[in-house]
């Protein structure tokens, strides 16, 4: 019994040992930060990999302004400070067939729903536009300051630049007082988001905007949808697609075949990257190489933003464009 005792403490101290390793490479690759001389420079054809980064309002500007709402687009859009190459935000379907800007399956994280319908858990396309535009979208916005200003706007008192957008609403005002990129993602999955995209779809030609968005779904049947039936929508990639390109890249698999025009990925957040380190001038060269461009999201550190401007990210999408774009100049003049 000695002896099998000493031969499994062995054996117990080798996998403990190999799990040390393991972790100490994973964790070593997870921060490395490559050097600037390390990129590339290719030939493209794909007006969105970008001479130098550009900026991004994620979700217009959710850490200014509550987000996706008119008064954070206007912010953005006529800020005397700066200007965003692109604007990003996300899309639902309403009951009525109106595609409003909300990030979340439910509408209990930013606005009041609960109190305007009695109910918790309530879903965009469980209620027409119409009613969706009693509730205050600013409801939950919590400034840097820990100040709640919005929470207690409802009924009269409420300003429309409050309550909910609709998708042509907001696009007209946009192209009103200038020319963006847009980077949009179709929430809804399914039967839905297939409905979503037709809707989108004939928004968009009917601006003559498709040059200009980026489409992107977490849900693989609606960007098959789009494949198939629009073409000629360009989008990003989905999460399956993210890693066959990761594994590729780390590989130099010759015969990759990029499907799709962007990389739209995490950057220094753990849990929505696994834990793999996707800034780095191997995914960047390998993108520019296949001519897919690379956005990262949601990056609100200087340093991280600083970085990614120095390795040619050609997109960075913030929940502080105007920090983004100080940084992105301030790096210009080094």
């Amino acid at each position: 019994m000695k002896v099998l005792g000493s031969i499994l403490l062995r054996l117990f101290l080798v996998l403990l040992l190999l799990a040390v390793l393991l972790l100490s490479v994973l964790l070593i690759a997870y921060f490395h930060r490559s050097k600037p001389s390390a990129v590339k420079k290719y030939e493209t054809t794909n007006p969105h990999i970008a001479e130098r980064t550009q900026v991004s309002a994620h979700r217009c500007g959710a850490g200014v302004m509550p987000e996706e709402t008119m008064r954070a687009l206007v912010w953005c859009a006529e800020n005397p400070d700066f200007t965003p190459d692109w604007f990003e935000f996300d899309l639902h379907i309403t009951k009525d067939d109106v595609l409003v800007l909300l990030h979340d399956d439910e509408l209990d994280r930013t606005s009041d729903s609960e109190s305007v319908f009695g109910r918790a858990h309530v879903r965009a396309e469980d209620m027409t536009y119409a009613k969706l535009r009693r509730l205050n979208m600013g409801a939950k916005f919590v400034s840097d300051a820990g100040e709640s200003p919005y929470a207690a706007l409802s009924g009269d008192a409420l300003p429309d630049d409050l309550r909910i957008v609709a998708l042509p609403d907001a696009l007209d005002y946009l192209e009103s007082v200038g020319s963006f990129r847009y980077i949009i993602e179709l929430k809804n999955g399914g039967e839905l988001g297939k409905r979503a995209a037709d809707l989108l779809y004939g928004i968009l030609t009917e601006r003559g905007l498709l040059e200009r968005v980026l489409f992107g779904s977490f849900h693989g049947e609606v960007s098959a949808y789009v494949d198939e039936t629009y073409p000629d929508l360009q989008r990003g990639a989905y999460a399956s697609e993210v890693l066959d390109f990761y594994l590729a890249a780390l590989t130099g698999k010759k015969d990759y075949q990029p499907p799709c025009r962007a990389l739209q990925i995490p950057f220094g957040i753990p849990k929505e990257s696994y834990g793999i380190n996707l800034g780095t001038a191997q995914v960047i060269n390998y993108a520019h190489a296949h001519d897919m461009a690379v956005q990262y999201w949601t990056v609100n550190d200087e340093k991280d933003m600083a970085y990614l401007i120095s390795i040619g990210a050609d997109c960075i999408m913030s929940d502080y464009p105007d920090k983004l774009y100080r940084v992105r100049e301030e790096t210009a003049k080094q």
